[in-house]
C-alpha cells in the first residue's frame, strides 16, 4: 500500500471511529453538559475513555446511538459527520476543484434528504427549496439571494465545519485551494466565523501530511484565514491550552451553544496538539471535553489519521469496514471503496497548483 493510500485510509478510519465514539453521548453532552457527560462515562465504566463507550440504560442513548456502544456495533451507523464527507467526495468527483456554492446547493437538493440535515443546514435547505426553481436544480441560473439562504440563528454553529475535511484530504500541500473550497461549501448555510473555522480545518487537513510537525501545520493553517475572524482566537486558545486541562477553553466559552463553531474548534486544536503519542487518548479526551462530541471526535480522528497513517484495530474492527450514509441512493458503502475513490482524486488533482 502506498503512502497516499495509507494516509487516506487512516483519515477515513480515524474520522469514522472518532465520530462513532462521540455519537452515543452527544445528546447527553449537549443537554447535561460536561459534568453530566462524564457522570455517565464514569457510571458506565467507560473511563478512562480508551475504547468505545460502554452501554448503560439512559433515556438519551437509544436507536443508532446505542448501536455505536461497545459490543453492540456491526457497522458505522449513518451520521451527518460521515454523510457530508461522502457527499464531499461525490461533489469533487463530479465538479473537481471548480466546485462552487451553487454546485453544493444542487447536490443537497438532489442527494441529501432534508431529514438528514440539522440546525443551519436544515434552515438553509428549506429556504433553498422555497426560493429556487426547478431549472436551478438541474443547472440553471441562481434566482435567489444567497444571503437569504444562509440567514439563520444557527449560521455560526458547527455544521459547516463538519462538512469540509475532504477538501484538504484530496489536496495535500495545497491548503489555500482546500480553504477556498471549504468556503464555497460553508457559505451555503453559514457566515463569518463559521466559514473561517471551516477554511482553517480544510487547510489543516491539507497541511498535516506535508508538515514536519502538528504545530507547524496549525500555525500555517491559522495564517490562511481572515485574521479579523473570531476563529483566530479559538485556534489560539486551543494552542495555548496544549498539554493542559481544557478548563481555560470551557471558562472562555462556557455560555456558548454546545454546537457552536468556535468552542468546538478550540477543542479540536487542543486535542490534536496535546495527544501526539496515542490515538486512543486523543479521541477519548476529545469526547470527555464535551460539547459536540461526535463532531469533534470525527475531526480530531481524521486529522490524526492524516498524521500517523495508521489507526489501532480496536477502533476499526467493530464496524467491519461498513459505512452507512443518508445520501439518497447510496446507503451502505465499503471503506476500501471510499479509500480507492479518494486516492483517485488525490492523483487527479496532483498536478493542480495551489492558489496564489
Amino acid at each position: 500500500m502506498s503512502v497516499v493510500e495509507q494516509t487516506i485510509k487512516a483519515a477515513w478510519e480515524g474520522r469514522i471511529s472518532g465520530c462513532l465514539l462521540g455519537k452515543p453521548v452527544e445528546i447527553i453532552s449537549m443537554r447535561e453538559g460536561r459534568e453530566g457527560l462524564n457522570k455517565y462515562l464514569s457510571e458506565s465504566g467507560s473511563l478512562p475513555l480508551r475504547n468505545y463507550v460502554r452501554p448503560m440504560e439512559h433515556a438519551m442513548i437509544r436507536g443508532a446511538n446505542k448501536r455505536c456502544c461497545l459490543g453492540m456495533m456491526e457497522k458505522a451507523e449513518a451520521d451527518d459527520d460521515i454523510t457530508y464527507s461522502v457527499l464531499g467526495l461525490m461533489m469533487l468527483e463530479q465538479h473537481g476543484t471548480k466546485l462552487n456554492t451553487d454546485d453544493v446547493a444542487r447536490s443537497w437538493i438532489n442527494l441529501l434528504p432534508v431529514g438528514a440535515t440539522f440546525t443551519a443546514e436544515r434552515e438553509s435547505y428549506l429556504k433553498l427549496i422555497e426560493k429556487s426553481d426547478t431549472a436551478y436544480q438541474f443547472g440553471g441560473k441562481r434566482n435567489f439571494d444567497l444571503e437569504e439562504i444562509n440567514n439563520s440563528d444557527y449560521n455560526d454553529w458547527i455544521g459547516a465545519q463538519i462538512r469540509i475535511d475532504m477538501y484538504g484530504w484530496v489536496l495535500p500541500g495545497k491548503p489555500k485551494l482546500a480553504a477556498e473550497l471549504a468556503r464555497q461549501d460553508a457559505r451555503l448555510s453559514h457566515r463569518d466565523c463559521a466559514v473561517e473555522a471551516s477554511a482553517f480545518i480544510a487547510a489543516l487537513c491539507a497541511l498535516v501530511p506535508v508538515s514536519s510537525s502538528r504545530e507547524e501545520a496549525v500555525d500555517a493553517a491559522l495564517s490562511l484565514i481572515d485574521q479579523e475572524s473570531e476563529a483566530v482566537a479559538a485556534v489560539k486558545i486551543g494552542i495555548e491550552s496544549q498539554g493542559k486541562d481544557p478548563s481555560k477553553i470551557h471558562d472562555f466559552y462556557g455560555d456558548m451553544s454546545p454546537v457552536h463553531s468556535l468552542n468546538n474548534l478550540a477543542v479540536v486544536v487542543w486535542a490534536f496538539l496535546s495527544f501526539q503519542d496515542s490515538f486512543d487518548e486523543a479521541i477519548g479526551e476529545t469526547i470527555c471535553c464535551g460539547w459536540d462530541t461526535d463532531c469533534t471526535g470525527a475531526t480530531v480522528g481524521g486529522l490524526i489519521g492524516l498524521d500517523k497513517q495508521s489507526i489501532p484495530s480496536l477502533w476499526t474492527d467493530p464496524w467491519q469496514g461498513r459505512v452507512t450514509t443518508s445520501i439518497a441512493g447510496v446507503g451502505e458503502l465499503q471503506l476500501d471503496d471510499l479509500v480507492k475513490r479518494t486516492c483517485a482524486l488525490v492523483e487527479s488533482f496532483s498536478s493542480i497548483k495551489d492558489l496564489d
